[in-house]
C-alpha cells in the first residue's frame, strides 16, 4: 500500500534521525498514523542502538586493544556522520530508503504493531 507523503511527514521523517534513538523513540510514541514516519523512526532507533553497541564492543574487546580502537574510531565516526546526513536527506526528500538488514528488521517490528 503506497502512502502519499506530505511536507510535514517528510520533515518528521528527517527529524527521526536527528538525535538517533531519542527522536526515533519519541516519534514512534507520538505518531500513530503515518507509516512513513513510523518506518524512519524505527529504522533510526535500531540504527542508533546498533551504532552504540558497536562502539561499546570496539571499546571493550581486549583483542582489538586501545590502539586499534583509537585508529578505527575516527573512521567509523566519519562513516556514521555521512550515513546520518544521507538518511536525513532521503527522508526529507520523501524517499523510504531502507538500510540493508536494519531496514528489514524495522519493517518487521512495525508489522507487530499493526
Amino acid at each position: 500500500m503506497a502512502e502519499s507523503v506530505g511536507a510535514d511527514q517528510k520533515m518528521k521523517g528527517a527529524l527521526a534521525y536527528l538525535l538517533g534513538p531519542v527522536t526515533g523513540i519519541l516519534l514512534l510514541l507520538t505518531e500513530k498514523k503515518s507509516e512513513y514516519i513510523r518506518f524512519h523512526s524505527m529504522q533510526s532507533t535500531l540504527l542508533g542502538v546498533a551504532i552504540f553497541l558497536f562502539y561499546i564492543v570496539l571499546a571493550i574487546v581486549p583483542i582489538l586493544g586501545p590502539v586499534v580502537a583509537v585508529i578505527l574510531t575516527p573512521g567509523v565516526s566519519l562513516v556514521v556522520f555521512i550515513l546520518w546526513i544521507l538518511l536525513m536527506w532521503k527522508a526529507y526528500t520523501g524517499e523510504r530508503y531502507k538500510l540493508p538488514y536494519i531496514g528489514n528488521i524495522a519493517e518487521k517490528q512495525l508489522e507487530k504493531f499493526k
